[in-house]
């Protein structure tokens, strides 16, 4: 009854919001933590809305850009779908920042529109106190965005590079028909008598995949194994012919040949998201070359440092926007200047993030962020 007695105050037609009597101020005072109720439900309902829809529609996107894996690969679609999820969480560590953003500022915003804000400043709430609700959550989403960069991704990444591999190189999405010709990728095409399991009978296989070396092979007996070069056959009792610069044709007692060709970009290069940090931290001391060293570096700048980018914004928001509030002449371009101010920021964070050199730089880098929050802090708590 008491936080719905505050409403009716607030929106009551009768009564003038410039005009309130000293009761009401002494009540507001009283109720700091219903106004911080107020708050940091509007704030949360609208993060968790933002974040469900962009995540979403990123997610929706990734499955777009993997259909052609979904088709060229056989993969079932309960399996492709469990391997985009594992993207999810990878998603959003990347959104969290500009979702926090986006929240302070459509709901600060939304409370100067209808001089909410304006009432509260005028009963003696400071910048500082009507911003707690936003920095609050924006601490909350500093910590569980740290805990999903320096665990979850790189766990989740790791799962996805390796089901991706499986799902195209693996036994499980080899499904040879028989008495059909299969192709199991461009030029390489199979015909199987009759298929039990993993193991083939009466094997005819034709590998075009070098148009100057074509090679046909005819085998009694085959059997799918996986490798770690990827998918292959093994053949025994069969014949093989080669064509190129002269024709060469031989019998054999058994025969390896590769199905299909790893993927040596996916599989072998260096990639930083799926390594776990403890590991990536250790790496910096025995990094190959200079260009991976930079790359552990800029991961490293986007798991510790990347989670703080809340913090910045939600207080850079609130700053604009509740010190422009104040202003006799209602500073209506506070939104656009909030949201400049959001895109410089990231674009100088990621850019820094990508040019570090050394772990001097990074820790430089670090006590430069440190000290831009603390300037914000400071003058959105400054009387």
């Amino acid at each position: 009854m008491q936080e719905k007695s505050v409403f009716l105050i607030f929106y009551y037609p009768g009564l003038h919001k410039y005009d309130l009597t000293l009761w009401f101020l002494g009540f507001i005072l009283r109720n700091m933590k219903i106004l911080n109720r107020y708050f940091t439900r509007q704030l949360i309902a609208i993060f968790v809305m933002l974040l469900l829809v962009l995540t979403g529609l990123a997610w929706m996107l990734q499955i777009m850009s993997m259909m052609k894996f979904l088709l060229n690969y056989g993969v079932e679609l309960s399996s492709f779908l469990g391997l985009t999820l594992l993207m999810v969480p990878f998603i959003i560590s990347i959104i969290i920042p500009f979702v926090t953003f986006i929240a302070v500022i459509f709901v600060y915003n939304k409370l100067i529109s209808d001089n909410e804000i304006t009432v509260m400043a005028a009963s003696g709430l400071s910048p500082g106190q009507l911003a707690r609700p936003a920095l609050m959550l924006a601490i909350i989403l500093t910590i569980m965005h740290l805990v999903l960069n320096l665990w979850i991704v790189p766990q989740s990444q790791s799962m996805f590079y390796s089901t991706q591999w499986n799902l195209r190189y693996g036994l499980a999405h080899m499904k040879l028909q028989e008495s059909a010709f299969t192709q199991i990728t461009d030029g390489l095409v199979v015909y199987v008598d009759k298929v039990s399991g993993h193991d083939l009978s009466q094997v005819m296989l034709s590998d075009m995949r070098d148009k100057d070396a074509p090679v046909t092979i005819f085998a009694e007996k085959g059997k799918l194994v996986s490798t770690a070069r990827g998918l292959s056959i093994v053949m025994t009792n069969g014949s093989l012919q080669a064509a190129g610069e002269t024709l060469t044709t031989g019998t054999f007692d058994s025969f390896d040949m590769d199905l299909n060709v790893a993927d040596k970009e996916g599989e072998s290069s260096f990639k930083v998201r799926r390594i776990p940090t403890w590991t990536l931290i250790q790496s910096l001391l025995d990094a190959p070359n200079e260009r991976q060293h930079k790359m552990v570096l800029a991961e490293l700048c986007s798991r510790f440092l990347g989670p703080i980018m809340n913090l910045i914004l939600a207080a850079l928001c609130a700053t604009i926007l509740l010190r422009s509030s104040l202003l006799r002449r209602r500073a209506s371009f506070a939104p656009a200047i909030a949201v400049a101010a959001m895109a410089a920021a990231m674009s100088l964070f990621m850019s820094a993030s990508n040019m570090i050199d050394s772990v001097t730089e990074f820790i430089l880098l670090t006590g430069g962020i440190i000290i831009i929050l603390g300037v914000i802090l400071f003058v959105l708590f400054k009387k």
